[in-house]
């Protein structure tokens, strides 16, 4: 991946170079390699606000979200009282969830709701996980069968989830 980025910006692609970081981020934070990830989506952010490229923008909060939620589960708790993980994480995911749907984009606001809706359950908050999934599942009338809608209905009917 990372060779496939250096000829990307030897030949002075910028276009597609924000997605390419956020699947790089993402690779990184599956093999526990997450400030690599974090770098990466930072970079990206950079390549955006140069670029105007928006396409992705809302998957690089998500994932910005989903590896500071990754970060804290190893590092050991800070001694300066700071936001925690988890609020920051929410914050990403929000953004995430705003910038998807200003664009229309109802595949990303899928995914930044589920990864809201997962961390909302695990903080106790199941009823508005299963209200704010539930709403964006509802859209969807094909491709039930794609691992994003899988995963979300997966969330939607766990025992975990109340439904309220």
């Amino acid at each position: 991946m990372r060779q496939s980025l250096a000829g990307l910006q030897a030949a002075g692609v910028k276009v597609t170079r924000p997605r390419a970081l956020a699947l790089l981020a993402e690779a990184h934070g599956k093999v526990d390699q997450v400030e690599e990830g974090l770098k990466a989506l930072a970079e990206a952010r950079d390549l955006v606000q140069k670029t105007g490229e928006r396409q992705w923008k809302a998957e690089l909060y998500r994932l910005k979200g989903e590896l500071t939620l990754q970060q804290s589960k190893v590092q050991s708790p800070k001694s300066k009282v700071e936001e925690s993980p988890e609020s920051e994480a929410d914050e990403c995911f929000c953004k995430a969830i705003e910038i998807a749907r200003k664009q229309q984009a109802k595949s990303l606001e899928l995914r930044a709701s589920t990864s809201l809706a997962c961390l909302w359950q695990q903080q106790g908050k199941k009823a508005e996980a299963h209200k704010l999934l539930s709403e964006v599942y509802s859209w969807f009338t094909e491709g039930l069968d794609t691992k994003d809608l899988q995963e979300a209905k997966a969330l939607i009917d766990s025992p975990e989830s109340q439904k309220v």
